[in-house]
This record gives C-alpha cells, sequence and structure tokens, in this order.
C-alpha cells in the first residue's frame, strides 16, 4: 500500500480539527529535552553566554506573533541602549576614559545591530516565491551573520584604541562619573539582555539571542571600566587602557560562542533533542512501523523538516488517518514546526 503525501505549510496550531484529547497525555511539554546541561561555574558561563534558543515554558508557537513579539523587543531595547549610549559618551568627553569609549562604542554598535534584525524579521513574514520557495526566514540568520561582524569589528576598535592609549597615555578625569556610567551601561545592558534572550528563547531565534549575549557581554565590559577607574584612582593609571584591551579580547573569546551557533543554522544544524522529539512523536502513532530518514531545519526562527514513515498495510482511508494523527503529534512535540511533509511507505 501507498498512499498520498502528506504536507502542511500552517503556521501554528493542530491542522485538520484533530481531537487534542486523545494525544495530550503522551507529550506533556515539562519534560526533559535531552540537553547536555554543564554545571558549576562552566555551567553559569555557558547559561549567561550561550543559552539555548528553544525549550521556554511559555514559547510562543505561533509565527506571525512570534516575528511581533521579537520586532517589539528590538524596538524597546534599541532605545534603552541608544539612551545608555549617551549618557556614557557624555561622561567620555570630559573624562578621557579610554576604558570607557570601549564600552561606549560597544554599547552603540549593540543599538545598531537591533536594525536589520528588525529588516530581517519583516522579510520573514513574506510568503515564499518561486525563486525562494522556502520563503525568506533565512535572512534573520544572515542578519546574526552581520551581528557577529559588528561585535567583532567593535572590539577591534577598542582594542586599537587601547593601544593607542598605552603608547600615548593622558590622564583620567571626574573618575566618580567613570565609575558611574560604567554602571549605568552594566544596569542597560543587562537589562536588555535578559529581555532578548528571554524572547529569542519563547520564539525560536538564535539571532536574537545572540544580540542578547551581544548587549550581555556589553554590559560586562561596563563593570571592567569601573574595575579600570578604581585602578587609576588606587594610583595605577595604565589601569584604564589595560582594562580595554581585556574587554576587547574578551568580546572576541566570547564571541566564539555565538559565531558556532550562528553557523550551525546556517549550515541546516539542528539540536539532537529536537530530532529525538520528532522521532518519538512519529513513532508513537499507531499504525506507524518505522521512522526513516527524518530531517529538520531551522528557517529563522520557524521549523521545516519531512520524514519517510513506514505503514502497517491498510486502506488508503485508514492510511490517511494515521498520516493525521502523525502530523498532529509532530506539530504538538515540535510547535516551532511550519513545514512537515510526511511520505509514507509499507513494510511487510
Amino acid at each position: 500500500m501507498t498512499g498520498p503525501h502528506r504536507g502542511s505549510t500552517h503556521g501554528h496550531g493542530h491542522p485538520h480539527g484533530t481531537d487534542h484529547g486523545d494525544h495530550d497525555h503522551d507529550h506533556d511539554h515539562d519534560h526533559d529535552h535531552g540537553h547536555h546541561h554543564h554545571t558549576g561555574f562552566k555551567g553559569w558561563l555557558m547559561e549567561l553566554f550561550v543559552p539555548h534558543t528553544h525549550d521556554a515554558a511559555d514559547s510562543i508557537d505561533d509565527a506571525m506573533e512570534a516575528s511581533t513579539e521579537g520586532i517589539r523587543a528590538l524596538k524597546i531595547s534599541m532605545f534603552v541602549l541608544l539612551a545608555t549610549t549617551a549618557l556614557q559618551f557624555l561622561v567620555v568627553l570630559f573624562s578621557s576614559s579610554v576604558a570607557l569609549l570601549a564600552d561606549t562604542i560597544h554599547n552603540f554598535s549593540d543599538a545598531l545591530t537591533a536594525v536589520p534584525l528588525w529588516v530581517a524579521f519583516i522579510l520573514g513574514r513574506r510568503a515564499a516565491t518561486r525563486r525562494y520557495t522556502y520563503g525568506y526566514g533565512r535572512a534573520e540568520d544572515l542578519a546574526g551573520l552581520f551581528i557577529v561582524a559588528v561585535v567583532a569589528l567593535s572590539a577591534v576598535v577598542a582594542g586599537w584604541q587601547s593601544v593607542d592609549r598605552l603608547i600615548h597615555p593622558q590622564p583620567l578625569q571626574n573618575l566618580g562619573w567613570v565609575i558611574a556610567a560604567g554602571l549605568i551601561g552594566f544596569a542597560g545592558n543587562e537589562a536588555v539582555a535578559i529581555y532578548r534572550i528571554r524572547v529569542g528563547r519563547r520564539i525560536g531565534s538564535a539571532a536574537l539571542v545572540a544580540d542578547g549575549v551581544h548587549a550581555r557581554t556589553d554590559g560586562f565590559t561596563s563593570l571592567a571600566v569601573v574595575i579600570g577607574a578604581v585602578g587609576v584612582m588606587l594610583g595605577f593609571p595604565l589601569a584604564d587602557p589595560i582594562v580595554g584591551l581585556i574587554i576587547s579580547a574578551a568580546i572576541m573569546v566570547l564571541l566564539w560562542g555565538t559565531v558556532r551557533s550562528i553557523g550551525r543554522r546556517l549550515m541546516d544544524g539542528i539540536e539532537p533533542d529536537l530530532v529525538s522529539r520528532a522521532e518519538a512523536a512519529l513513532a508513537a502513532t499507531p499504525g506507524v512501523l518505522a521512522v526513516r530518514h527524518l530531517q529538520l531545519r531551522w528557517s529563522g526562527h520557524r521549523l521545516q523538516g519531512s520524514a519517510r514513515i513506514d505503514l502497517a498495510d491498510m486502506a488508503l482511508s485508514r492510511a490517511e488517518a494515521v498520516l493525521e494523527s502523525a502530523e498532529h503529534r509532530l506539530r504538538h512535540a515540535l510547535p516551532k514546526l511550519d513545514h512537515v511533509l510526511l511520505v509514507p511507505g509499507t513494510r511487510h
């Protein structure tokens, strides 16, 4: 027996009016998703700078709602960072702190990275065309690459300024204001980081999470500015440019985790636990004998997939019902799934 292929392009919910009550007990959303969680100090650092992009308890599953939420997060965080940058720049003008200048540059670049990501979210709403048959979701991942480039460039500029200040030292002034500006920078960036990462995890956007990690990194560099200013107050004038160099080096090191996350998505990499959840959902469907050649990929913050499933020898109408049930279970297991193609076969 061979039946028709099943495919769907629904953006949300449970299609075809399938009764949810028959299957809810098989798909508790509070179950373990199979991540390997680091513990101790390393685990704390990983959670801060390489957070997961899905599995949030309050996950947003509707494609349009997710895009709207992402744009709102970018708007609010951009204005918060621009205000923080303006305050810090005023202090830079009458303090001559190169470390604070480095931090201000980072904050400004972080605010600017919201623009291409904003455009990408808008593009992602467009329908697929004959040229872009998968739609425009990948624009979001390209924006993530731009974020990586901007962060790297800002680190290089800040490092160059620090080296120049080491060669041509200048006395710092108004150290109290420098410390205050550093604390303001940390508070603004951490607030933005928490917001972006939370929304990014809810909607499954690696690029938005990367932008949040960028803000968090800038927040910690703001604390480094405070340390540099305290060092100068204690009689070590080179503390300021040295801290500027440390900031630049730290940015480049921490950037590697973001590069891996964005690059993995561009290479159609997928979290293994999502594959396991999909396999389990399909295999648990009555009438499905085996799951073969399962494929999943991210397109922006939405999932696309296909699978070949072996069915028992049955009437065509019964096979259609099994495929419908399998798709329902798969969407329940992967709420961010936009398009799925199920190809039936038989095994005797």
